[in-house]
Parts: C-alpha cells; structure tokens; sequence
C-alpha cells in the first residue's frame, strides 16, 4: 500500500546540507496502523508528507530513491490525484481550513469533489455523530479553542473515506475526552480496513490500536516494534528509547514533591469577557495567580482556558477586570506591559529572520538598556542552549519543525523578562526529552520569582513542574489546589472522569 525504497528528501529552502529522510525503507501493508515517532525534527512530518504529495509538490525539495502509494508515485503525481485516495490531518489544523464556518468546512472537500448530494447529507450526518460534534456546527472557525479545530478537521477528511489516512500530531491540541474521541475514530477506521499513518509523540492513546510502532533519528528508521512488543514495553525501555509513555496507567501514578515556594502574585478580584457573536467567554473572581510557583490551568475544550489567558494578559478588551499585584490595580496597557503570552498557534508570533533574531526582538523592545547588546546576545545563546536550539539559531523560523517553533516561541518568552509569563499549551509537538527541558526551564524562572502559567492537556508536564492547579468549566474556574502527594488523587480523579466520560475506572 505505501512504500519506501532508498527514498533520500532533502528541503531546498533549509540551509542545512544534510538531508531531513535519509535511505529511508518502509512498507506499510494495507489496513496497517503505524505510528511514527522521535524527536522534534527527525523526520516525522515529512514521511507524511512524502506520503501525501506535499513534498515536493508544495515544499520543494530533491527526492531520490522510490516511493509508492497505492501504486502510484505521489513526488510525480498531481496533488489531486494522490488526495483521491490519501486524506491528511495536520498538525495544524487552521491550514487546511477553506471556510469560515464549522458545517461548511466538513462538507467542503466531498462538494469538491462532486459528490451526490444526497450522499454528502449522508456522510455528513455519519461523521458529526461519529465524531460528537454536534454543538460545533455552525459555528465560526475563528471562535473555535484550538482542539475543536482540530476536531472539525478530522471530520472534514472523514467525509471522503479515503483508504490511506496521514495525521500529524492529531492530539496535540486536543483534551483528554478528544483524544478518547479520536482514538475512536482510529479503531473504526481501522475495523473499516483503512491503512493509517501517524506522526505523534503521545502515544499511549494508540497503545492497543497499533501494528507497528517506528522511531524516527535524524532521519533514519532506528527502531522498529510490533504489536506485542509495543504492548509490552517496559517503562525502563520506553524512557531509553526517548519516547512518551505508552501507558495511561503510567501516567496517572507516582507522586509529585512541592515545586517551589508560592509568594504573593496577580489577584484577580473580578476578570470577564464574553464574545459578542455566541453565549461562549469567561467570569473570574477571588483568584490569585502566585509568583515563584507554576500553575496549570486544566479543562475541556472550549471550556475559557485562553479566553482567561488572554484577557489576563491584556489582549482582550475585557468587560470588567479589576486586577492587583503588590497591592497595585493593573490597567489593561499595565497588564500588556507585565505579560508575555506563548500562543497555541506560535506562527502568528514569529516574526524574524532566524532563530536568533527572534529573541534580539526582545532586546530591542527593551524600555530601558540595562545590558549592552553583546550581553544580551550571550544571555540569548544560553536560553537558546538550555532548549536544545542552539544548532539552528541561523534558520528562518517558519522552517522549523512544529516542536522546534514552540521552543522558539518559548525561548522568546524567556529572552522577555516578563513577571507574568503565560503559556498556552507551550508542549504540543514536542518529545518527551523536550518536553522535560521545557519543564526545567518553566522551573527555573518560577524559581526566579515569575508568575507562570500554563494551559495544558499535558500530563507528563503537569506530574513533571507544576505546582497549582485550576479547572475550569463553562468559563469559570471550578477548583483551585496546590499539587501534592496528599491531594494528588484530585488530578487523577479529574483525568479519569474526563477520559471515560464521567464513569469511574481503575486505574
């Protein structure tokens, strides 16, 4: 069904020589289920991308060696042709959108394609209640959180019933109880026959549904684990191997130790914001955001987590806020002054040339020069250094991969000095040895006396630096604790209701 043979890629926009896919052999059989997997930048994207057409049809590079897709060479092949019988998720999901509301979208590519419509109205109903995203139609794509973007894109692709399915990073943006959703979808898929190729570095959600589990090094295959092997990975194995935990039971055990000393921070008497187009937004009130200690924010979907971010930060014309720190009551231009915000989406907040010109950004906005530019430029290689980023300081940052481009945006976070640092889900696309430097690094500016706060899906990040926890639920916070041993069964209890839909389980 999918083949690779010899199959060397090499992008020409990168300045580096070395190729990205590297004598690459593969085959994938039909109604296989595979999932691709390594660090940042190993390779991962532009397997699938091989696969569909994209390179290097869209992203140009030099191909060699042979590659077969249903037959056919999809490097040769005509972007149509190869997408009537390969459907594509990204890992972005906002790039593949052609509409500007939710109904629309889903049906799109099967309208394109001038299906009966009759037919249409038939998948169609299929698919939003297979998917259960009923309240999402008819909705504006530019109001919807970033998983339920990603959830009307899984539904769009579902629409064509394409025998090959390419994802990239599915669950990156996604809540626990869409990751359960789309794990669903991959097991009906995959009862239906179809052959689907995963990119991803959370794993433990495809577990039981995989054939084959491949790890991906500087573009090479290095390892290559069957269904029983996968299933019986050892914990010691799996962290050798660099790679997330393959287990749900792993993730929510073991214990947490009290990460750093919580002072007074942001207090927020009253903070709302409500979108003029739907009932959707957020109330705040008696919350306090502590400095020296990282807090989570936890919930579904949807649920205001960003909302509240972002109108925490200012980026919001709020209807009411009233805000203090050290007694202080902070304007909306005081809170834009005090805060950086790492974005879900870190491509609509790079801006430079290279890597390294992105956090001179940061130097140059600077009210006051306390440090001289070569100072500043040897602060700038450090943080740049602790984020593993130090190699590709001279690319263009658009030309990084997805978990490259985080770590840009929080590097750039970090060059900014801020004394409210927010972070909206600062470890999608990365690995798990990215992951765990990006909670170094969120530690030690807590330890400096930041107030940090992240929006996360991320268990491993949450059982790795966090200190507090909120949840939040139709816009407003419903619990608030400081993460410990003795109360750790309220993060797991919270996970489990939301992964079996409010049933109990044990774990």
């Amino acid at each position: 069904m999918v083949n690779f043979s010899n199959t060397v890629f090499k992008y020409k926009s990168e300045e580096d020589k070395s190729p990205t896919i590297c004598g690459l052999n593969l085959d994938v059989k039909a109604g296989e289920v595979v999932a691709l997997t390594g660090e940042s930048g190993c390779g991962k994207t532009t397997i699938v991308r091989l696969i569909n057409g994209l390179c290097p049809n869209f992203y140009e590079g030099d191909v060699t060696g042979d590659i077969s897709v249903n037959g056919q060479n999809p490097s040769t092949q005509a972007l149509f042709e190869t997408a009537g019988c390969v459907g594509s998720i990204f890992q972005n999901p906002r790039t593949q959108f052609f509409n500007v509301d939710t109904t629309s979208e889903i049906i799109f590519a099967a309208e394109n394609r001038g299906l009966d419509k009759q037919e249409i109205q038939n998948r169609f109903e299929n698919v939003v209640s297979s998917f259960h995203i009923q309240k999402l139609l008819g909705r504006s794509i530019f109001e919807l959180s970033g998983g339920e973007k990603q959830k009307i894109a899984c539904a769009s692709v579902a629409m064509m019933e394409n025998d090959i399915i390419v994802m990239d990073e599915p669950s990156s943006n996604l809540d626990l109880c869409g990751i359960e959703q789309l794990r669903r979808i991959i097991e009906k898929w995959k009862a239906e026959g179809k052959t689907i190729i995963i990119a991803e570095h959370r794993l433990y959600y495809l577990r039981d549904l995989l054939d084959r589990l491949l790890v991906m090094e500087d573009g090479e295959l290095i390892r290559s684990l069957n269904a029983d092997e996968i299933r019986h990975l050892s914990t010691d194995k799996v962290n050798e191997l660099g790679i997330r935990s393959l287990s749900m039971r792993d993730l929510l055990k073991g214990s947490v130790s009290q990460r750093g000393k919580e002072a007074s921070g942001y207090r927020i008497s009253e903070l709302s914001y409500h979108y003029k187009s739907s009932d959707k937004g957020m109330c705040v009130r008696d919350l306090e955001i502590p400095t020296g200690q990282i807090t989570a924010v936890i919930g579904l979907n949807g649920s205001g987590k960003t909302t509240f971010a972002k109108a925490l930060c200012g980026l919001l014309k709020t209807q009411k806020d009233s805000i203090y720190i050290d007694g202080r009551k902070l304007s909306r231009k005081d809170r834009l002054r005090e805060c950086f915000m790492v974005m879900q989406d870190v491509n609509s907040q790079l801006f430079s040339d290279s890597v390294m010109g992105e956090l001179m950004l940061s130097y140059t906005e600077r009210a006051d020069k306390t440090r001289d530019e070569k100072e500043y430029v040897t602060k700038a290689e450090a943080i740049l250094r602790d984020l593993d980023l130090y190699e590709v300081r001279e690319r263009h940052p658009l030309s990084l991969s997805g978990g490259q481009k985080q770590r840009v945006a929080i590097a750039d976070a970090v060059a900014a000095d801020k004394r409210l640092i927010v972070f909206d889900e600062p470890t999608s696309g990365l690995d798990h040895k990215h992951m765990l430097e990006v909670a170094d690094i969120l530690k030690k500016l807590a330890n400096m006396g930041k107030a940090i706060l992240i929006i996360t899906h991320d268990m491993e990040l949450i059982k790795s630096c966090v200190g507090r926890v909120i949840t939040m639920e139709n816009g407003k916070p419903v619990d608030n604790y400081c993460l410990q041993d003795s109360n750790l069964n309220l993060l797991f209890e919270y996970f489990n209701k939301v992964i079996t839909g409010h049933e109990p389980v044990t774990i």
